[in-house]
């Protein structure tokens, strides 16, 4: 990685994550990191306070990535369940596709993840949060049947566990995964339903 321009959070992240991509959690140090930007290890120091800082840093952009795909579902056309179902599938497909084509990073990623909690916790937020915008919408239009939506978010969040959560990447296997949500789905969607339309 060349040193030309300034030394930016966003250059640091891109040298952090090529180098846990080759070496790996357990191996990547920030010395290793700054030596990749052919800077001193306390010019990364002046942007990152600690190793975790930086970890977190890079496991908070890795996910930061499909927020605006999922808002942009969240905020589209289409009917509730048409738009509940296509976000949990983007947010599982998306963690399926990075897995399968940067398989290096994504397990760097996951072992990461493990001690990052405060991005981690974060994302699911913002993730539920998506899943109460629609639910709430839909019950306001008689689609969906709820009596609290940020509930409901949290157990259909829960419920789709297996297509998203990283410590089930061996089960992403397709097409057996692909059938498997499907049938996920339909019992969500049944359960959702106003009590007149199932």
């Amino acid at each position: 990685m060349s040193t030309s321009g300034p030394l930016t959070h966003e250059r640091i992240l891109e040298a952090a994550e090529e180098t846990l991509r080759r070496f790996g959690p357990a191996k990547t140090t920030v010395v290793d990191v700054a030596r990749a930007l052919g800077v001193s290890h306390g010019s990364v120091y002046r942007h990152f306070s600690t190793k975790a800082d930086l970890r977190d840093a890079v496991v908070d952009r890795w996910l930061q990535r499909m927020h605006p795909a999922l808002a942009a579902v969240a905020d589209g056309p289409g009917s509730t369940p048409e738009r509940l179902r296509l976000l949990l599938w983007t947010l599982a497909e998306t963690k399926w596709n990075r897995a399968q084509d940067d398989p290096e990073f994504f397990a760097a990623f996951v072992e990461l993840s493990q001690d990052a909690r405060t991005p981690v916790v974060a994302h699911v937020d913002f993730v539920v949060a998506q899943l109460k915008k629609i639910i709430a919408e839909g019950v306001a239009r008689g689609e969906i049947a709820s009596a609290d939506a940020e509930v409901t978010a949290r157990a259909v969040f829960d419920a789709t566990g297996r297509f998203h959560h990283p410590a089930s990447r061996t089960d992403w296997v397709r097409p057996e995964i692909d059938a498997s949500f499907e049938g996920v789905w339909t019992l969500i969607r049944a359960g959702l339903l106003p009590r007149d339309s199932s």
